[in-house]
């Protein structure tokens, strides 16, 4: 089954899924002091989050943006989740490759001092990465513009973000003139 574009957000969350699960494993291994397998399990966690940094903008630079609106009492809630996430995942490259720098070089003690910072602020962009997924296509999926069809007219929906699309002949016959009509009564007003 080919990927499709519409795949690439669960894509995106099971990347993040996975690249927390081995930094807590990862964490879980240094600390019982079984340091092979805390490097391999970082290394996971780096490749795990490089492939979702990948699909993320693959997804973005194709598809259309999509906007939390509903429920509205829920918007700022999001914003705020959204903001600290997409702040810190534009920190936390640097962050991560210079911690795995100190590591390659043997820096041990300066990788273990940038790493208490790394781990903590690494885990909350990836959670809040399957938080976000969560809240946008699960828990409050939003709804999105689907383009009319060619020469299609917009009315007014009784929901505040929702539109349907009528061809003209219909728009005339539910009331509403046709532009010679318009043209036609205009003239007989002003005659």
């Amino acid at each position: 089954m080919p990927l499709t574009l519409e795949m690439l957000p669960t894509l995106n969350a099971c990347l993040n899924t996975l690249a927390t699960l081995c930094l807590l494993a990862g964490y879980w291994a240094i600390r019982r002091g079984h340091p092979k397998v805390h490097r391999a399990l970082m290394v996971s966690a780096l490749a795990a989050s490089t492939a979702f940094l990948t699909s993320y903008l693959i997804y973005h630079a194709q598809a259309e943006r999509t906007v939390f609106r509903e429920p509205a009492w829920f918007r700022p809630i999001y914003l705020v989740i959204l903001l600290t996430h997409t702040v810190l995942a534009v920190v936390i490259v640097p962050l991560v490759l210079t911690t795995l720098w100190r590591a390659w070089k043997e820096q041990w003690d300066a990788h273990r001092r940038l790493a208490r910072w790394t781990l903590p602020l690494w885990l909350y962009v990836s959670v809040t990465g399957v938080l976000i997924y969560y809240l946008l296509y699960v828990k409050y999926p939003q709804t999105r513009p689907v383009p009319p069809p060619r020469g299609a007219t917009l009315q007014s929906s009784p929901g505040p973000y929702r539109a349907r699309c009528m061809p003209p002949a219909e728009a005339v016959s539910m009331g509403r003139p046709s532009n010679t009509s318009r043209t036609s009564f205009n003239r007989a007003a002003v005659a």
